[in-house]
């Protein structure tokens, strides 16, 4: 991708090149998708991940997803089966969290020690060219916000400690709001709905014949 006609000054291609600088340093950056605002880091760095986790005061036990540029590229660091690619390509880019086998090299932290991974190829321009600028790393996707609070769809909203800890804040104005729905097409279970749901339920229940589990705990 190159420059955004919405920004004449090169705000935004500013903004994305500090942020992958950013992680290149394993820092952590906020970033905007087609949902809410994102916390991104090296999602292959344990360091960096760590860092995520200490920015969110989140709970260890609970996994983060990672964000790339391309089915392809996610197939670089997980090993989904072939009804996990089939939905990929029907519903990606989008506001879906696929969650899919993971490679061995991505850090058990990341993961919280299980043997899956959320993967996220947002229908964002600004997301996708951070995305490409930093490949083949792949970036942690999880929202910007102190675990516990509301998911920040326009960066006032930002936490102001958290806002101060990362290494660039990539603004766009005002995001739709709506969560990624989370899904694992392989074992046919909604772990949250959120966007699009209506549609993930009707792919995967004429894919396996079935209703998905519904499992949001």
């Amino acid at each position: 991708m190159t420059g955004f006609d919405e920004t004449p000054d090169g705000r935004i291609d500013a903004a994305l090149d500090q942020a992958a600088a950013a992680i290149a340093r394993g820092e952590a950056v906020v970033y905007p998708t087609e949902t809410v605002y994102g916390l991104g880091a090296d999602a292959a760095d344990p360091d960096a991940v760590e860092r995520v986790f200490d920015t969110k005061r989140r709970d260890r036990t609970k996994p983060l997803s990672m964000g790339v540029p391309t089915i392809t590229a996610a197939q670089r660091y997980t090993l989904p089966s072939e009804r996990a690619l089939r939905f990929m390509r029907a519903f990606l880019p989008g506001p879906v969290t696929v969650v899919v086998e993971r490679d061995p090299s991505l850090p058990d932290l990341l993961t919280a020690g299980r043997d899956r991974v959320g993967v996220r190829i947002p229908d964002h321009e600004v997301a996708l060219a951070l995305f490409e600028r930093v490949a083949p790393t792949p970036v942690t996707a999880t929202s910007a916000n102190v675990s516990g609070s509301p998911s920040v769809t326009d960066v006032s909203m930002l936490d102001p400690e958290l806002r101060a800890s990362v290494g660039a804040v990539v603004d766009v104005g005002p995001l739709p709001g709506t969560e990624s729905t989370v899904v694992d097409p392989e074992r046919n279970v909604v772990h949250r709905r959120g966007a699009m749901a209506d549609a993930i339920v009707a792919w995967l229940t004429d894919e396996t014949g079935s209703e998905p589990v519904v499992d949001d705990a």
